[in-house]
C-alpha cells in the first residue's frame, strides 16, 4: 500500500516537473522560431546575402569571450539561476532591437543594403548566441534534473510542447506578414510587422524565469537530483574540495574525453548538412520575394510545416523509438535517415520542392528526435560537461559547422550543373559516413556507462 502510494507520488511530481519543463520549452522555441527566421531576412536586406558566411565566421570569434563569461557564471550561480538570467537578458535585448528596427537610418526604413551597416551585424550576432545561451542552457538544466529512464519516457513529450510553440509563433508570423486588407494593402507595414514579432519574442522569453522559479518552489528536491550516480559524486566532491572557477574547464573536458568529443561530432555533422540545405532554401526564398515581408513569410511558412511534422514525430515516435531501440540504435538511425534523404535530394537535381522537402524533414527529425536523443547523452556526465562543455559544443560545434557549410556553398556556387551535383554527392557521402561511425561508438559508450553506473567526466571514465 505504501509502495503504491510512493509510486503514485513519484509519477505525480515527475509529471508536474516535465509539465513545467515543457511549458518553458514552449516559450523558448516559440521565441527562437521568430528571431531565427528574422535573423536571416533582416541581415539579407540590411547587409546583404553574400555576407552571411562572413557573419558566421565573425560570430565564432565573438562567442569565445561570451562563453568564458558564461563559464564563470556556471561556477557562481545555481543551475536554475542560469536559465533565468540568460532568458531575462535576451528578453530585454529583444525589446531594444525591436525598437531600433524602426529607426529611420539604422533600421529597416533604410533600404540600402551595405556591409557597413552595424545594426544588421549586431542583430545577427545577437541571434547567433541564442542557441548556446538559451536553448543550450535550458537543456543543460533539464539534463541535470533528469535520470536516463525519465528521459526515455518523457523527453519526447517535452519536445512536443516546443513544437506547439514553434507552430504557434511561425503561424502568427506567417499570417502577420502575409495578411492583406480587402484593398490589397498589408495589415501592418514591413517595419511594424518585424518590430512586433521581435517584441513578441522578447515577451515570451520574459515568461521563462517565472515558470522556472515556480518549478523549483513546488517540486520537492529529491525529484531534481537527475542521474543519481552524478548527484552522489558531486555532493561528495563539494564536501571535500572548495569550488574553483575554471574558465576553460569546458573546453579542456571536451578535448580530454572522447565521449564528449563524440557529442561534438553529432552536432557538427548535422549542422554542416542543414547549413548547405538552408543556403539553398534562403536563395530560393530571396529569388522569389518582392520585399522583406514576402521573404520572411516564406521562411516562416516552411518552419511552420517543419514544426508540425516535428510535433507528430515527438509525440508519437521519439519516446517509443527510444524504448524499443535504445540510445545506440536511435543515434545510428539519425545519419541513416539523413543520408537517404540527401541521396533523394541529389538525384532530384536540387529541384526547388526537393530542397524544401529535404530541409523540412531533416529539421523536423533533428528537433523532434535527434535533439532529445543527443541531449540524453549528457545525463551521465558531470556538471562541468553538462553546462561548460555543452556551451562550447553548441556554440562551436554548431557555428564551426555552419561556417564550414558556408565556405562549401561559396566554393561550389557557379559550378556547372553536373559538377555541382557530383560535388554535393561526395560531400554528403563523407559527412554521413563519419556521422554514422561517430553515432555507433558514442552509443556504445553511453550504454556501457549507464550499465556500469559510471560518471563521465570523473578521472577514471572516458
Amino acid at each position: 500500500m505504501l509502495k503504491n502510494r510512493s509510486q503514485q507520488e513519484d509519477q505525480y511530481y515527475e509529471g508536474r516537473k516535465f509539465l513545467f519543463l515543457g511549458l518553458t520549452f514552449f516559450f523558448i522555441v516559440a521565441a527562437y522560431t521568430l528571431t531565427y527566421e528574422l535573423k536571416n531576412s533582416i541581415f539579407v536586406f540590411i547587409v546583404g546575402r553574400e555576407y552571411i558566411a562572413r557573419a558566421k565566421l565573425i560570430s565564432l570569434m565573438i562567442l569565445v569571450p561570451a562563453i568564458l563569461f558564461y563559464s564563470k557564471l556556471v561556477d557562481s550561480l545555481r543551475r536554475y539561476y542560469l536559465v533565468c538570467v540568460y532568458t531575462a537578458f535576451y528578453a530585454i535585448l529583444s525589446v531594444v532591437f525591436a525598437y531600433f528596427l524602426g529607426h529611420p537610418t539604422i533600421g529597416l526604413s533604410n533600404t540600402d543594403a551595405s556591409p557597413y551597416r552595424l545594426f544588421g551585424w549586431l542583430f545577427y550576432f545577437f541571434i547567433e548566441g541564442y542557441s548556446p545561451f538559451i536553448v543550450s542552457v535550458f537543456w543543460a538544466f533539464s539534463n541535470s534534473i533528469t535520470n536516463p529512464d525519465a528521459a526515455k519516457e518523457r523527453y519526447g513529450y517535452m519536445v512536443s510542447y516546443s513544437k506547439v510553440g514553434g507552430m504557434f509563433s511561425a503561424s502568427v508570423a506567417w499570417v502577420l506578414l502575409s495578411w492583406r486588407m480587402s484593398n490589397g494593402t498589408p495589415l501592418f507595414s514591413d517595419i511594424a510587422s518585424h518590430q512586433l514579432l521581435v517584441y513578441i519574442s522578447g515577451l515570451m522569453l520574459g515568461c521563462v524565469p517565472f515558470i522556472i522559479f515556480y518549478l523549483i518552489r513546488v517540486i520537492p528536491g529529491r525529484f531534481l537530483h537527475g542521474y543519481e550516480a552524478v548527484y552522489r559524486m558531486e555532493k561528495e566532491k563539494s564536501k571535500q574540495f572548495a569550488k574553483t572557477v575554471g574558465l576553460f574547464d569546458g573546453l579542456t573536458l571536451l578535448l580530454q574525453y572522447p565521449y564528449v568529443m563524440g557529442i561534438f561530432g553529432m552536432v557538427f555533422f548535422y549542422e554542416i548538412t542543414i547549413q548547405v540545405l538552408s543556403y539553398l532554401r534562403i536563395s530560393l526564398a530571396r529569388s522569389t520575394a518582392h520585399n522583406i515581408s514576402d521573404m520572411s513569410g516564406e521562411l516562416f511558412k516552411t518552419m511552420f510545416i517543419a514544426h508540425l511534422v516535428g510535433f507528430f514525430i515527438s509525440l508519437f515516435g521519439t519516446g517509443r523509438l527510444l524504448k524499443w531501440l535504445g540510445e545506440k540504435r536511435c543515434l545510428m538511425l539519425i545519419p541513416v535517415v539523413s543520408g537517404l534523404l540527401l541521396v533523394v535530394l541529389v538525384l532530384s537535381h536540387h529541384n526547388m520542392y526537393a530542397v524544401l522537402a529535404a530541409f523540412i524533414v531533416l529539421k523536423s527529425v533533428n528537433y523532434a528526435f535527434s535533439l532529445p536523443v543527443r541531449e540524453s547523452l549528457y545525463i551521465p556526465t558531470v556538471k562541468e560537461i553538462k553546462f561548460k562543455s555543452k556551451s562550447w559544443i553548441d556554440a562551436f560545434g554548431s557555428k564551426f559547422a555552419k561556417t564550414s557549410g558556408g565556405l562549401f556553398n561559396s566554393l561550389v556556387e557557379g559550378l556547372p550543373v553536373a559538377l555541382f551535383l557530383s560535388t554535393h554527392m561526395v560531400f554528403f557521402g563523407v559527412v554521413v559516413g563519419l556521422w554514422l561511425l561517430t553515432a555507433y561508438v558514442l552509443g556504445n559508450n553511453f550504454e556501457k556507462a549507464i550499465e556500469d553506473g559510471k560518471v563521465i567526466g570523473a578521472s577514471d571514465t572516458v
